[in-house]
């Protein structure tokens, strides 16, 4: 822990009881938490402050972690966000990538999960400023969270970049759902099958970095997965 010990991270969460054990848990571990009751607050907090990480729970009172989550990103803010919720359905996950969320965590969940999760997204936020991606004429800038094939600047969700960041770092190869599901979503035992948010996701990215140009780059190997490279013959 001692690269991550003073890493901040801001709990958005209005049960107390829950609020408190994660921040003692997460103080334990050599993290400075700090809690936020409102979406509100939480809002003004990570507007104002640096966080490494936001804890966010859907369920607020007023404002909804949903629309909180929406205003942060239209904001440019792009500090890590992961979803802490009750909701299990493909639709509600759908509506939280596609709100800028990075991740998503089912409650109940084991606090050594949640620690694993936020270990990832600290590791994805420290990369080699020199670690930018490319393929042909696709750039990817895992830093500062920008992509670009050619002149054009791409508009992508939080999830649609982390998972065009994966493909880049794969390119060449097949990366299957399963891949996807545990190393993108964090998910392993999976309860509700991710693969139409995985689907849904892909395309949605497809048509962002692929449709406005006549070399398409990213592919779906029917049975398989998906490549980021040549056209298979």
């Amino acid at each position: 822990m001692a690269g991550e010990a003073r890493a901040r991270i801001l709990i958005v969460e209005d049960e107390a009881k829950v609020a408190r054990a994660l921040a003692a848990g997460l103080a334990a571990e050599g993290f400075e938490a700090r809690v936020a009751p409102t979406g509100e607050e939480g809002f003004f907090l990570v507007s104002s402050e640096p966080f490494d990480v936001v804890l966010l729970d859907l369920m607020l009172p007023n404002r909804g972690g949903l629309e909180i989550l929406a205003a942060l990103r239209a904001r440019g803010l792009h500090t890590p966000v992961l979803i802490l919720t009750a909701r299990d359905s493909v639709e509600d996950r759908v509506s939280g990538l596609d709100a800028g969320a990075d991740d998503y965590l089912v409650k109940p969940f084991a606090f050594p999960e949640l620690l694993a999760r936020l270990r990832a997204l600290l590791r994805r936020g420290r990369l080699d400023p020199a670690s930018r991606l490319r393929h042909e004429d696709l750039e990817l800038d895992p830093v500062k969270r920008s992509a670009a094939r050619g002149e054009r600047a791409l508009e992508l969700t939080a999830k649609e970049f982390e998972l065009l960041e994966y493909l880049l770092r794969h390119r060449g190869r097949v990366v299957s759902r399963e891949m996807l599901a545990r190393d993108v979503w964090k998910v392993t035992a999976r309860a509700t099958p991710l693969d139409n948010v995985i689907d849904v996701t892909v395309a949605r990215l497809r048509r962002k970095v692929d449709d406005p140009f006549p070399a398409k780059l990213v592919h779906t190997i029917r049975g398989v997965g998906f490549l980021l490279g040549a056209e298979p013959g």
